[in-house]
């Protein structure tokens, strides 16, 4: 690679790939594997709640502290946690210990890759490798790299039948499980060897950011530029507190809902989300192309109303086939966004408060969508199967009309390079 900020970006998209496996397995096979435990539906959704709110108190620290130490020892940091988690998994089925785990690393919440609650040090990271104009399509290559490691390891979650005979019950999910830690050790390594994370890439990149900065600091005081700042942070944030609502109606608990309304197998469900992974990872690349082309906000809510009224009609379908493909359609659309979403959200201020803002709207989504899991587990548990499908279009829906709105004048015009 050329530059350091190259070399960054390789590092970074690598780790999130090798991440994305291990939790492509875990979105499929953890509530499948609490439910072997003969834990309720309401208790796993508990325990995943739970997770989001942990999740939610330490990002915000981390997004700060990443700031003025550097972001590199922070994902450090989560690989080992992941390791150490997933051996334990292998060891013991206590239930203490299994909430231990989920609360600390947030397996089983998909994440697409994301470094759970360290999520702001690596998306800031990246950021200040990556030129303003082009952020949207390397965010959206990096979402799909996730995307494509998601589909990966959901693929592999359906090969408990493999070996049922020598590992029966809920033991048939440890092979699995000491797969992750072998992708957790894999992704230290990478992040390991990554150009030094406190700030390589702002020599390299990021010409244009100083260049507005700097234009900005001649006609305005410091105070009013963070008065800016905040208030775009604020907004992004009322706008992800929905669309967060939404995702943790439906998200964390798919594999669970899926196998209650149809009755369907590990093997069949992981086909379904590794499917939904790829075309998700096909539909971010092309979302950043046409967010080049035709504006980022605008893209976003295109693809995210189109997405919704999929969301709306999936739980009415009568067979599983149907609405397995209503699913992976609407994953495309909705997820193929993310990558875009993230894009602006890392653009709202400076470099010195990228992690800030970054942490901020992460923190709006993970302590919303802590509420989704307890509240739909207990939805499953009394057999109401389409309401929470139906509250999360709503959510959706409210959540794309303000992003639409308040950020309109955030596209960037269009860019021939």
């Amino acid at each position: 690679m050329r530059t350091s900020s190259d070399r960054v970006i390789l590092h970074l998209q690598i780790a999130r790939t090798l991440r994305s496996i291990s939790q492509g397995i875990a979105i499929v096979d953890l509530t499948l594997y609490l439910r072997d435990l003969n834990w309720s539906a309401t208790a796993i959704g508990g325990v995943l709640s739970a997770a989001g709110i942990t999740g939610a108190g330490l990002i915000l620290l981390v997004g700060i502290i990443s700031d003025k130490l550097g972001r590199k020892p922070f994902l450090l940091f989560y690989e080992t946690l992941v390791a150490l988690a997933t051996l334990v998994m292998i060891m013991t089925s206590n239930p203490i210990f299994l909430t231990v785990i989920i609360l600390i690393t947030g397996l089983g919440r998909g994440q697409n890759g994301a470094a759970g609650p360290f999520t702001p040090a690596e998306q800031a990271w990246m950021a200040s490798c990556v030129p303003l104009h082009l952020r949207a399509r390397v965010f959206s290559t990096n979402t799909a790299l996730g995307y494509f490691g998601m589909a990966a390891g959901s693929l592999l979650a359906g090969a408990t039948s493999l070996w049922n005979r020598a590992f029966p019950g809920a033991s048939s999910f440890y092979p699995l499980f000491f797969l992750m830690f072998l992708s957790a050790i894999a992704s230290m390594i990478v992040v390991a060897t990554a150009p030094s994370g406190i700030g390589p890439c702002r020599k390299d990149a990021n010409v244009e950011e100083k260049a507005l900065r700097s234009s900005s600091l001649s006609l305005s005081k410091e105070r009013t530029i963070r008065r800016q700042e905040n208030k775009s942070i604020a907004k992004l944030a009322v706008v992800n507190l929905f669309n967060g609502l939404a995702a943790g109606f439906i998200g964390p608990m798919i594999s669970y809902w899926f196998a209650t309304r149809f009755g369907v197998s590990s093997s069949e469900i992981g086909l379904t989300l590794a499917l939904s992974f790829v075309f998700a990872g096909g539909s971010s690349v092309v979302t950043g192309i046409i967010s080049q082309r035709f504006g980022l906000v605008r893209s976003v809510v295109w693809f995210r109303l189109a997405g919704i009224v999929l969301i709306l009609i999936l739980p009415l379908m009568p067979f599983y086939w149907l609405a397995s493909s209503m699913y992976i359609i609407r994953s495309a659309l909705s997820r193929g966004t993310q990558g875009a979403r993230s894009a602006l959200s890392s653009s709202l201020t400076r470099d010195e408060r990228r992690g800030f803002s970054v942490s901020m709207n992460s923190l709006a989504v993970r302590l919303a969508s802590a509420v989704g899991p307890t509240l739909s587990g207990y939805m499953l548990d009394i057999d109401i199967l389409t309401l929470p499908f139906f509250i999360a279009g709503s959510l959706q829906l409210l959540s794309t009309i303000l992003y639409g709105k308040l950020f309109r004048d955030y596209d960037l015009p269009p860019q021939n390079s």
